[in-house]
């Protein structure tokens, strides 16, 4: 918020800026450590996954900011690498399915093409289940 002020005892005017404070999201790392969640880091993952596919970058920061308000709800002011990685996944899927598995290939470190079989598998059953809800509707 912007304020304009004055001053009481030279009458000189001058701006104040006020923002919101929000409490600080920390996300705690596989080795321990604590650094503050950073939309912009999950949304640079997010447009690597979604390089050359039919996904625009504002449907994506709409992900990353569902991701965020997600985290925030449902924690106490810490969460796993596991949690954010586990929301992102969440979001591509619905967005994307491509993008959904070059994501989860790099994040669940795949080593063989087994493993993108079993993750196509058990995403073909919950992409028929939203379009046959997507009909009903």
């Amino acid at each position: 918020m912007r304020r304009r002020r004055e001053c009481e005892a030279c009458a000189r005017r001058f701006t104040t800026f006020e923002s919101l404070e929000t409490p600080v999201l920390l996300v705690v790392k596989r080795d321990g450590g604590r650094e503050p969640f950073d939309r912009e880091k999950v949304l640079a993952g997010m447009l690597a996954a979604c390089h050359k596919r039919p996904v625009s970058l504002a449907e994506l920061r709409a992900a990353a900011e569902r991701i965020e308000r997600d985290l925030s709800d449902q924690s106490d002011g810490e969460v796993g690498t596991t949690d954010v990685g586990d929301r992102v996944m969440d979001e591509l899927s619905k967005l994307d399915p491509v993008a959904f598995v070059r994501f989860a290939s790099v994040y669940q470190s795949f080593e063989g093409p087994e493993q993108f079989k079993a993750i196509v598998r058990n995403l073909a059953p919950r992409r028929l289940d939203k379009q046959s809800e997507a009909r009903v509707r």
